[in-house]
C-alpha cells in the first residue's frame, strides 16, 4: 500500500453515492474513503484483522469511485495493492481457502473449464445442495450459462473482407471463449468485415485479470508473461479484446510487471484496445443493414470506469439503422459480477444483481447489450430469478447481425 497514494484522499465523500457497497449498507468502512482509512491504519502498524480483511473483500473493485473522485485518488491501484497484502498476511478460514483454491485452479484455465461443460446442466440442478455446502459453490453453479450446442473453433487467421486496413490479434479469453464462443466468432467476423486481418493465436490462456483483481499477483504475472509471449510469437502489435475486465488488466501489464523491466517494456510494445474503442478509431467501412431492435446498453465497470470507454459502444450501436438505444437507470452502479465477486460475496452480489435487473426491466428493451461475460451471466441470472427473461448480447453480436444483414436470432447462440 503506497502511503503517497493514500494521502491523496481528502475524505470529501464524493465517492459515497457511487460505491455499491456503501449504497447497500451505508457503512463508512465499506466506502472507498473508509477503506482508504483502513489502509492508512495498516501502513501505520495496525495488523490486518479478519474484520479489516472483510471490508477489503467486500469491495467490488468497480472503480466507480475513481470516476467520481475530484482529487484523482488512484483507488484502483490502492485496492489491488491492498488485496495483494491481504493475500500475503491474512490467514483465511480453511473452507474459504479451499473454495478459493477451487476457483483459481479452474476459471483461469480454458481446458479445465471445457472439461466442465458437459456437467453444467447438472451443476445448475445441484445449486441448492451446493449452496448448503458453501454459499460460493451454490453461486458458482447457479451462475453457469446454458452451454452452446457445439463448440466453435476459430481459425488461426481470418482474412480481411475487402481492402486490408489493419492486422490485429484477438484475445479469446477463458470464460468468454468457453461459455460465450459465439461472441468471439462474431468479433472475428466484424473485424474482418471492417477490413482487419485477424490473427487468433492457438493455445491462448488466461490474461491474468481474475488473479490480479483478487490479489494473486504471482499468478497474474505468470499469465501476463505468457499472454505477451503468445502475441509476440504471432507477430502482432495490436490486440483487440472483447471482455472489459481482460482489456483493463492487459492495459495495466506495464504496472503489473514493473519489477521486471524487460517484461514491462515488452508489455508496452503491444497495444491493447477494446473492440468498441478500436472500431470507433478505425471508422466504418462495411455497410450497416437495418436491425429493428430496442436495446439497453449496460456499462461494464471495467470498460466505463477503468478504461473510460462509454461513448464508443453507444455510437456504434446508434449508427445501426432501425436500432434504438435506451439507457439503464443507475448505470454507474455495478451489477455485482466484478470478476469473482459474485462467487465469493454471493449475498451482496445477488442484491446488486436484482437491483440491476429491475433497472434493466424498466427500460422495456428487447435486448440487453453487455461487453463483459461476467456481467452477462450476472444480469441474466438476476432477471431469471425475478421471473423475467431478456436476451443478453455482446456489442459484437449486434454489429455482426447488422453488417451481415441477418436477424440477431441468426447469430449463432
Amino acid at each position: 500500500m503506497d502511503p503517497k497514494l493514500i494521502k491523496d484522499c481528502v475524505h470529501c465523500g464524493f465517492c459515497l453515492p457511487t460505491c455499491p457497497t456503501y449504497v447497500l449498507w451505508g457503512e463508512e468502512m465499506d466506502s472507498p474513503r473508509g477503506r482508504i482509512h483502513l489502509m492508512k491504519q495498516h501502513t501505520e502498524g495496525t495488523p490486518v484483522t479478519p474484520q479489516m480483511a472483510g471490508h477489503f473483500d467486500a469491495c467490488l473493485g468497480c472503480m466507480a469511485c475513481v470516476t467520481a473522485c475530484p482529487s484523482g485518488v488512484q483507488y484502483d491501484r490502492l485496492i489491488e495493492q491492498t488485496r495483494a497484502e491481504v493475500e500475503r498476511v491474512h490467514v483465511r478460514d480453511p473452507l474459504e481457502r479451499a473454495v478459493r483454491g477451487i476457483v483459481f485452479s479452474l476459471f483461469p484455465y480454458p481446458r479445465r473449464l471445457r472439461a466442465l461443460r458437459p456437467g453444467i446442466g447438472l451443476a445448475e440442478r445441484m445449486a441448492p445442495f451446493l449452496e448448503r455446502v458453501h454459499p460460493s459453490l451454490g453461486a458458482m453453479a447457479a451462475l453457469a450459462p446454458p452451454v452452446a450446442p457445439r463448440r466453435q473453433r476459430l481459425p488461426r487467421r481470418v482474412r480481411a473482407r475487402g481492402p486490408r486496413r489493419a492486422v490485429v490479434g484477438m484475445l479469446t479469453g477463458c470464460v468468454q471463449g468457453e461459455f460465450f464462443p459465439q461472441v468471439n466468432a462474431a468479433t472475428a467476423r466484424v473485424l474482418a468485415l471492417e477490413g482487419c486481418e485477424v490473427v487468433i493465436p492457438p493455445g491462448q490462456g488466461c490474461c491474468g485479470a481474475l488473479s490480479v483483481h483478487s490479489g494473486r499477483e504471482d499468478q497474474a504475472r505468470r499469465f501476463a508473461r505468457r499472454t505477451i509471449r503468445t502475441f509476440e510469437r504471432a507477430g502482432v502489435t495490436t490486440v483487440v479484446v472483447n471482455a472489459a475486465g481482460c482489456g483493463s488488466s492487459m492495459k495495466e501489464y506495464g504496472e503489473l510487471l514493473a519489477g521486471q523491466p524487460d517484461w514491462a517494456a515488452r508489455a508496452r510494445a503491444i497495444r491493447t484496445v477494446d473492440l468498441a474503442e478500436w472500431l470507433a478509431e478505425l471508422g466504418p467501412a462495411a455497410t450497416r443493414h437495418p436491425l429493428p431492435l430496442t436495446v439497453a446498453y449496460h456499462d461494464a465497470c471495467h470498460l466505463a470506469h477503468a478504461q473510460g470507454i462509454r461513448a464508443q459502444p453507444r455510437a456504434l450501436l446508434s449508427a445501426i439503422p432501425g436500432l434504438s438505444v435506451r439507457e439503464v437507470p443507475e448505470a454507474a452502479i455495478c451489477c455485482g459480477s466484478a470478476g469473482t465477486y459474485n462467487i465469493f460475496q454471493p449475498d451482496a452480489a445477488r442484491e446488486l444483481g436484482e437491483r440491476k435487473a429491475r433497472s434493466v426491466a424498466s427500460t422495456g428493451a428487447e435486448v440487453l447489450v453487455s461487453a463483459n461475460p461476467g456481467c452477462t451471466m450476472q444480469i441474466a441470472s438476476a432477471v431469471g430469478r425475478a421471473g423475467g427473461s431478456i436476451r443478453v448480447a455482446h456489442t459484437a453480436e449486434i454489429l455482426d447481425a447488422s453488417l451481415r444483414g441477418v436477424s440477431l436470432r441468426d447469430v449463432s447462440p
